[in-house]
């Protein structure tokens, strides 16, 4: 009896407890919003500062000289983002066990080497004063931000441990950070160097061109170099039949992107240049920008005002507007790594042999990895004069990458917000340390140009780039950067229009300076350089409408050849190939569009025809090397043209292993695809490309708890839009935002981008402005009406 009426009041007290726990949870997540109203004190402040926010959570920041900007910056990217922050950070560190724990090993192992962290105090003490000052001031806002937070930030409280401060050396490890997302394929010269070692020099030539004529450069119509003979013998590894199944090869949906364009004065309405930029990167929640409008006295009575992105973790805008010149940047895939292999010392003695035959020694460093709910590990890393070492698929290499030089981090990209024309900027350029891209960019007088932001090493040109050399020959790495006036660059050209998409920039000799570091094939740069011929004369809505161009005139080659192999005879008594033929003749204006069957059968049919042929190959890179580093594709990224040239040209010492003609062999690449769609129980008709292009934009925290999707991931949208086009989009791969401006006309900016300002799922700006983005509708750049209103007082 006593059991039961202590059950009947457990029960009945039940949903109490239930209550108050829940109204707990719910306290402590919304301390840790951002503060939108108030006053406060802050030390080392020589003005007040004002932060008003608008709908969509966009803050105007207001200061009266630059230090305080930098200390409000970091004070709201900090309530808004510092978990953002901090995986940066630690990223870049080698650092994420001490957060994570033990799963987080192989990536601190993988990243600890380069010894970034190490590396940053020195930076720092090697900077300018001014700069110095900045990230100081930067880290005490972002320390204070914290701070000032009623409780931790969520993703902490959900780990069980507390956010670190920040200090001004983690503002370069973000740069670092960025290196790693932007340079970080050292798989490349690993699959080239084991190509050239199994294929004679005729098959290498043909496999990995050095341009393809979807090619679009800046400096020529096209490039003037003849296709390589397709050999008539392949290698001997080539064509085999795959070991594993089709659905575990991985996919052909590679993750390179990014376009920017620009039209010179005489072709805008108004006489200033206009330029459009949409940076590709993956895509998680919070998005990888924040986006601000900064406004602080120039130290001459003056106001700069700056409009753009700016990047958690660092105090400069880094894409934008200064009112006098607009910029923006793609990954220029430039050549910026070499794999060394290092002719070590047989007796085991801890050097290598250099170009001059004498020895240079290799020095064993203990890092430390701290790691959560662990023993600390002590992790040998090898260093050499030239980079750290690597051993992998048997052999030792030596890691020289522009990255880890000096020069390679530092804040020179602030000296973008004091140029007041184009020149200026493009020399601040060329001098900024941060990892080496396209800059196009234009002026409020109409000029627009093109080059490298970033350092370029000095290296001797050598034509087997791109490959693993040995430490004894000589003349093949780089001792200098290249100066600023070396860089090549592209100004004001006849037809007033500038473009890059990752592909190579340059036709002419002036190429050499930057290699090729993994290139595009160019089928994006080729759309968006016709589109802006199209447009002629035009203004900001004609660019950004560029950037949602998604017609597949890269893929449309494959879809005729796939109907040219569905003949009469190959479809007879094959009702799956009859409607595979019917839906692609239906389907005549081919583009990315979500509701697109024969997109999606075309894109289908091409990743099973490269299974066919290089699938084997990619096993085998894979098997030496790791899924990460090996693969045909990560070796050229041109391998579509390879691959267009063999089923056109039809060698027949290139025929895979099992296959009767190049024609079976298409049709056996159809018959795959219309197999793979009905395990998926999809009918041919309703096989729509938005049903496998479906947004999976999440929380990093979504990877390790599931169940929070509900409220830390975006809606599973379906996306317009695929590689090799001007509207890059994958589930969780794409357009991390679209920004058209032009210096002195801000107030016609558009702009969208992929999630909201808040890294927090209960702020209304956590998804504020995503729904736009999808939709491919633009917005202002500029903040809009302020609702909320924020003061910084100096403390006395």
């Amino acid at each position: 009896m006593r059991i039961r009426r202590w059950l009947t009041r457990f029960l009945l007290l039940l949903p109490v407890v239930i209550f108050l726990a829940l109204g707990g949870i719910w306290l402590f997540l919304e301390g840790s919003l951002a503060q939108l109203d108030g006053r406060m004190e802050a030390a080392g402040l020589a003005e007040p500062v004002s932060v008003t926010r608008d709908d969509l959570g966009v803050p105007t920041i207001s200061a009266g000289n630059r230090a305080d900007l930098a200390y409000a910056t970091g004070y709201l990217h900090a309530q808004d983002r510092f978990f953002q922050m901090d995986l940066l950070r630690r990223s870049a560190g080698g650092e994420l066990a001490a957060l994570f724990g033990p799963a987080a090993l192989p990536i601190d192992r993988s990243r600890r080497p380069h010894r970034f962290r190490s590396r940053a105090g020195a930076v720092l003490a090697s900077l300018p004063v001014d700069d110095r000052v900045l990230l100081e001031r930067y880290a005490a806002g972002v320390n204070d931000g914290l701070a000032a937070l009623r409780a931790r930030p969520f993703e902490y409280a959900l780990l069980l441990t507390a956010p670190a401060p920040w200090t001004p050396e983690d503002s370069l490890l973000v740069g670092w950070a960025m290196y790693f997302e932007l340079q970080g394929n050292f798989g490349r010269d690993l699959s080239r160097a084991w190509l050239r070692a199994h294929a004679t020099p005729e098959q290498v030539a043909f496999l990995l061109p050095t341009s393809s004529p979807w090619d679009a450069p800046l400096d020529a119509p096209a490039i003037d170099e003849p296709p390589p003979p397709v050999p008539p013998v392949a290698p001997d590894w080539y064509g085999r039949p795959v070991r594993r199944a089709a659905a575990d090869i991985p996919g052909i949906d590679d993750a390179v992107g990014s376009n920017n364009w620009a039209v010179a004065g005489e072709r805008s309405g108004h006489g200033g240049a206009i330029v459009a930029d949409d940076m590709h990167l993956g895509l998680q929640l919070p998005n990888t920008w924040y986006r601000a409008l900064l406004v602080f006295g120039d130290g001459t009575g003056g106001q700069s005002r700056l409009a753009g992105v700016t990047l958690p973790g660092l105090p400069a805008l880094i894409a934008g507007s200064n009112g006098h010149v607009a910029w923006g940047f793609t990954n220029s895939y430039g050549d910026y790594f070499d794999l060394v292999e290092l002719r070590t010392d047989p007796g085991g003695a801890p050097r290598y042999r250099t170009e001059d035959g004498s020895w240079a020694s290799i020095e064993r460093i203990e890092e430390k990895i701290a790691v959560k709910g662990g023993a600390e590990e002590i992790l040998p890393v090898f260093e050499t004069p030239l980079g750290p070492l690597w051993a992998i698929g048997g052999k030792s290499y030596a890691m020289r990458w522009i990255a880890h030089d000096p020069g390679a981090i530092d804040l020179g990209m602030m000296a973008f917000e004091r140029a007041l024309d184009l020149t200026t900027l493009l020399d601040a350029a060329s001098r900024a340390g941060m990892p080496a891209q396209n800059m196009v960019a234009g002026d409020k007088a109409g000029h627009v140009g093109w080059t490298i932001a970033g350092p370029l090493p000095g290296r001797h040109w050598r034509p087997a780039e791109g490959f693993a050399y040995s430490s004894t020959e000589a003349g093949l790495g780089w001792q200098r950067h290249q100066s600023a006036a070396d860089h090549p660059r592209v100004v004001d050209p006849p037809d007033g229009q500038i473009w890059t998409a990752n592909a190579r920039q340059l036709a002419g000799p002036a190429y050499q300076r930057l290699g090729d570091g993994g290139t595009d094939i160019g089928g994006r740069a080729r759309q968006i350089r016709d589109d802006l011929t199209r447009l002629g004369r035009t203004d900001e809505a004609g660019l950004y409408a560029i950037g949602l161009d998604d017609r597949a005139l890269f893929l449309a080659p494959w879809r005729d050849r796939a109907l040219a192999a569905l003949t009469d005879q190959a479809v007879a008594d094959h009702p799956g190939r009859a409607e595979f033929r019917r839906l692609l003749l239906a389907d005549r204006d081919l583009r990315a569009d979500t509701e697109s069957v024969g997109y999606r059968l075309v894109h289908d049919f091409l990743g099973k025809l490269y299974q066919q042929v290089f699938g084997s190959l990619d096993e085998t890179l894979s098997h030496e090397f790791g899924p990460s580093a090996g693969s045909f594709r990560t070796a050229n990224p041109r391998w579509a043209h390879a691959l267009a040239r063999l089923v056109d040209e039809r060698p027949p010492g290139w025929l895979p292993q099992g296959a009767d003609d190049w024609q079976a062999l298409q049709l056996t690449a159809i018959d795959a695809t219309i197999d793979a769609l009905a395990k998926e129980g999809l009918p041919l008709a309703q096989a729509r490309w938005g049903a496998r292009n479906r947004a999976r934009i999440t929380h990093p925290f979504v990877r390790l708890m599931p169940a929070l999707a509900r409220w830390l991931a975006a809606p599973a949208d379906l996306l317009p839009g695929d590689a090799d086009m001007p509207r890059v989009a994958g589930p969780s791969f794409g357009q991390s935002e679209r920004m058209v401006v032009s210096p002195g006309h801000e107030d016609r900016a558009l702009f969208s981008m992929p999630g909201g300002e808040s890294g927090h799922p209960l702020s209304p700006y956590f998804l504020a402005g995503h729904a736009a983005w999808v939709q491919g509708t633009p917005g202002s750049l500029l903040p809009g009406v302020p609702r909320h209103s924020l003061t910084f007082s100096p403390r006395p």
